[in-house]
């Protein structure tokens, strides 16, 4: 493993970290900054996949807590606590059911930087439509969610397996979209992501682990680090950010990004 590689990684983890809960896509920007920096990972593309985990064990770290509190409340049998674990579990479940049926052709995309670049622009129009037909929130704070709200985020969730789109983006857009308040549906995104990411990792790395070698590992457990300690500095920010300002300035920015990238990929 050679120091260009290192840093090549360091940046990648970086831009994981940053973007992994900006509704932004962070597996989009990975994409873009591996063409961008020549970045040849492990094979199967289990690299992309599994350094998230790095930046959902950020969240798991700040939110802990509530996650404590949720997993005593459901032993006691607690209402509320059972019906947000019930929520964030059914939210879960179609990503875990179409993700492994289509998983191969998940893949697939992970090596198409156009796709990723007209996801951006696409997404960003939505974002801005669905922010200016938002109505007044009915549902305040993550213990609010129902169960038919969770299941509408969860398949909006799938949108996100085409790199690009953005699974954070899908889910609190489709949030949004019933009436949860912004806060409230970052927050619920960022436990959503919990299950999702680590199912999705634990999956990648079973049909990858005899392509591993002691670098690829190395360069995985780097990136992971490093998009840990990245996101810890933007996921409170973010929830402070967008319960002032909206979502307007990411759509604007994935926007810009994907006809930036768009123009590049075209001209090359």
């Amino acid at each position: 493993m050679d120091l260009m590689m290192i840093w090549k990684t360091v940046l990648i983890g970086i831009v994981e970290g940053l973007t992994e809960f900006l509704p932004v896509s962070s597996t989009g920007h990975i994409i873009l900054a591996e063409e961008l920096l020549h970045f040849q990972g492990p094979p199967g593309k289990v690299f992309e996949i599994v350094i998230q985990l790095g930046a959902i064990l950020a969240v798991c770290v700040l939110y802990r807590a509530k996650i404590m509190a949720t997993m005593s409340g459901v032993l006691r049998r607690d209402r509320v606590a059972t019906r947000f674990a019930t929520a964030v579990i059914v939210a879960f479940l179609p990503a875990a059911v179409i993700g492994v049926a289509l998983h191969k052709y998940i893949k697939v995309l992970l090596d198409k930087p156009i796709v990723v670049a007209v996801a951006l622009i696409v997404g960003g129009i939505a974002i801005l439509v669905i922010e200016k037909l938002a109505q007044r929130p009915r549902i305040k704070t993550v213990d609010d969610i129902d169960w038919k709200t969770a299941l509408f985020i969860g398949f909006c969730q799938c949108l996100a397996m085409i790199p690009g789109v953005s699974r954070s983006g899908s889910t609190i857009m489709a949030a949004r979209a019933f009436r949860v308040d912004r806060a409230a549906a970052a927050e619920f995104s960022f436990f959503l992501a919990i299950p999702t990411m680590l199912g999705a990792t634990v999956y990648d790395l079973m049909k990858n682990w005899s392509t591993l070698s002691w670098d690829g590992a190395g360069l995985i457990l780097l990136g992971m680090v490093v998009a840990f300690f990245s996101a810890l500095i933007v996921v409170q920010a973010f929830v402070a950010f967008i319960s002032r300002h909206g979502f307007g300035v990411f759509a604007w920015y994935r926007i810009a990004v994907g006809l930036l990238a768009l123009g590049l990929l075209l001209a090359h």
